[in-house]
């Protein structure tokens, strides 16, 4: 976070993560996107990823809130959401690789088993490998937990059948997380998660998406795939769903959160400096009252959504249930970056919408925001049911 920003005591416990984080960026990450030519993370070649996640997992960045037990630094998650702030501030199109995102480790994966964590785990904390998740499907939408694809058992292992949606890195990735509905008689409350390696058969990546941001998503067919009993990884109880489940998406709405606070920064900042030094009928535009109008509020919008994200981290780690606390943050800070890029691309007029420019690129990516992790419809929802509404 910025020298801007009111932080607590908390918050500045973790400013030397960051720093090193920040040397690390704009010692190796940003020489290497001048020599590339590379502006934004969707023209990274898959090698340049490979590499930048690899060197940034053994410095310690890329999965450092993971336990050490799996390759990881067991870092707060705080100082995590921190550094992917930083990253989406620095104008570095490296830098969000340089952090583990959709392609990396997952919390579903953590057993509390050595041999099992580590058979999958750490080759994802170490950015060795990558993974996918296949949650969505194509008539699912938000209701991302009404699934059509199943598991049922066969010959000592599960058979998955379905299709998937929206998947990110489904072509690059080593393992797929498959979330299915357990074909059983009585029905299982909660879904199965499985661990399917790449290659598997009857796994087949199908069509490609291009989002507006440039960065693609896949559709995934799963015909027949056959895993072996070691592949469940989700809950064992039937009747109760899997709480790495609920973390997981509450870690995701917080990583979302950090990083719209990210976009929302650099996009002020890209303002700001317009309003000081460009000038339109005799005076500087940020004397334009409009102009200060536009400033403050994406000020307020900012700082509001980061001390929201702020509070949340802190109860994540101390243990606390953040359900509630994560749509609210990812609530408040996806709507807040939309505000604030838009309202920066107004202060800068044409030369912010010309391809090429960061501002045309916020404006792209950042709508994005307010969909994946649930929409911000979708988070309205989880609160208004933790206000004892639903």
């Amino acid at each position: 976070m910025t020298s801007a920003s009111p932080v607590s005591r908390y918050l500045r416990d973790h400013v030397p993560i960051v720093d090193a984080f920040r040397s690390f960026v704009e010692r190796e990450l940003v020489p290497m996107a001048r020599e590339l030519g590379v502006d934004e993370p969707a023209a990274i070649s898959p090698d340049d990823r490979r590499l930048v996640r690899r060197r940034s997992a053994d410095l310690g960045f890329y999965a450092g809130d993971y336990p050490e037990s799996v390759g990881g630094q067991d870092m707060p998650f705080t100082a995590k959401l921190m550094l992917h702030e930083y990253a989406e501030a620095s104008g570095c199109p490296f830098a969000p690789t340089a952090l583990c995102n959709a392609e990396g480790p997952s919390r579903l994966l953590l057993t509390g088993d050595p041999q099992r964590d580590d058979r999958h785990l750490r080759p994802l904390v170490t950015a060795r490998a990558t993974r996918c998740l296949a949650l969505t499907e194509p008539d699912g939408g938000s209701d991302a937990f009404a699934l059509a694809t199943t598991a049922s058992r066969k010959e000592g292992g599960w058979l998955l059948r379905g299709r998937k949606a929206f998947v990110s890195n489904a072509d690059q990735a080593d393992l797929t997380l498959v979330v299915a509905r357990i074909d059983t008689d009585p029905p299982r409350r909660s879904p199965g998660i499985f661990a399917v390696p790449a290659g598997t058969a009857g796994l087949v990546v199908g069509q490609r998406f291009d989002g507006m941001s440039g960065e693609p998503v896949f559709e995934l067919l799963l015909d027949d795939v056959w895993v072996d009993e070691s592949a469940l990884v989700g809950a064992a109880d039937a009747d109760a769903p899997d709480w790495r489940s609920a973390e997981a998406l509450a870690r995701g709405r917080l990583l979302v959160a950090a990083q719209c606070n990210g976009m929302a920064a650099r996009a002020l900042a890209l303002g700001v400096e317009v309003a000081r030094t460009r000038s339109s009928f005799g005076r500087r535009i940020g004397e334009h009252q409009h102009v200060q109008e536009h400033v403050v509020a994406s000020r307020l919008a900012l700082e509001s959504a980061r001390l929201l994200t702020a509070a949340a981290a802190q109860h994540f780690d101390e243990g606390d249930d953040v359900v509630e606390f994560a749509a609210l943050a990812k609530l408040a800070a996806s709507e807040a970056a939309c505000e604030v890029v838009n309202r920066m691309l107004q202060v800068h007029g044409a030369v912010g919408w010309i391809r090429g420019h960061p501002l045309e690129y916020l404006y792209r990516q950042v709508r994005a925001m307010t969909i994946i992790e649930g929409t911000s419809e979708v988070q309205k929802v989880i609160i208004a049911n933790s206000m004892g509404l639903g």
